[in-house]
């Protein structure tokens, strides 16, 4: 096996990643092998849905070290769906199966078969119930991941968050100097190894223009992070007030910028770069992407939607 294979766990069946992983094999190729977790009765119906036609290898996991790899098929490692599979709503009847699709994929993972994964998306809602804020977390659970971080990669600005899927009235109550210090670290260590440059990190503040209100977040918290960091090496500054940080000629100084709420930063990335960015979370014993976008079920069977993210995950991969 030249090339360590890439994981890619479908995830929830009602969701266009069948479709846009369908038009990523067709559009590229790649040097390491895709192996697909998925069930052989929905990969079916989305390709008669779709009138795309691949071989399909079935892979027995019982055997997983002498199997032979390529991507001339489908690569498949078959999850049964109890249900007769249809197109429609995303329901609850899917969680047991995404759940074991997660599992498999953890377990070769942990076998040492792979060190890459990637999932399609899932419905917060029905599959983690308030129980977990994200795939982020829950991976992170299911790993005894206690240090992680979020990181939305973009080869010219990534950005990650403090504090993930969160709702806006929790996010003053979950910032402190420690989660802004970790995280930092953990993303200019992911720079170093990974990408093999030490990168610019912009940290903002919480509170409009970085003044300080009633609890005094960036003067108490924020601030304090940030010169903690400076002392002991990382090229980091800050913070700077969320509003024009985004600006051309503030942006383009850094590599990252790190915001203290989901949509800080994620609302502007997605307006520069779209679909051209990927989920890595940072701080996993392996590298785990998500392509940057939801189930959209709404667009289900249209044939209507964009594969960058996900060519951008593999290709990320393909390169590790």
């Amino acid at each position: 096996m030249k090339s360590n294979p890439i994981i890619i766990v479908a995830g929830e069946p009602n969701s266009i990643f069948l479709e846009i992983f369908f038009k990523t094999i067709k559009t590229k190729k790649f040097k390491s092998p895709l192996v697909l977790i998925c069930s052989l009765s929905v990969l079916k119906l989305h390709m008669k849905k779709l009138n795309f036609k691949k071989k399909i290898n079935i892979i027995n996991i019982s055997n997983m070290n002498n199997i032979i790899l390529n991507n001339q098929s489908i690569n498949l490692i078959n999850v049964p769906y109890i249900q007769k599979p249809k197109l429609g709503k995303i329901t609850s009847k899917s969680n047991n199966y995404i759940k074991e699709s997660f599992e498999i994929a953890l377990k070769i993972i942990k076998s040492g078969f792979s060190f890459k994964m990637i999932n399609g998306p899932i419905s917060k809602k029905t599959f983690l119930k308030n129980k977990f804020l994200g795939i982020t977390e829950y991976i992170s659970k299911k790993t005894s991941t206690k240090k992680k971080a979020m990181l939305i990669y973009n080869k010219k600005l990534s950005v990650c968050p403090v504090t993930t899927h969160l709702p806006i009235n929790k996010v003053a109550k979950k910032i402190n100097k420690k989660i802004i210090i970790e995280k930092t670290i953990l993303i200019s260590n992911f720079y170093k190894k990974y990408l093999r440059y030490k990168p610019k990190i912009a940290i903002t503040g919480l509170n409009p223009h970085c003044e300080s209100f009633s609890k005094k977040e960036d003067e108490r918290i924020i601030k304090p992070a940030i010169k903690q960091l400076i002392k002991h090496g990382y090229n980091v500054s800050g913070p700077y007030a969320a509003d024009t940080i985004f600006l051309n000629n503030n942006r383009k100084k850094f590599n990252v910028i790190i915001g203290m709420y989901h949509d800080q930063v994620l609302g502007p990335l997605k307006s520069l770069h779209e679909f051209d960015a990927i989920n890595i979370t940072v701080g996993l014993p392996f590298i785990r992407i998500s392509p940057d976008h939801g189930p959209n079920e709404i667009m289900l069977g249209k044939n209507k939607s964009n594969p960058l993210s996900l060519i951008k995950a593999i290709t990320f991969l393909d390169k590790n």
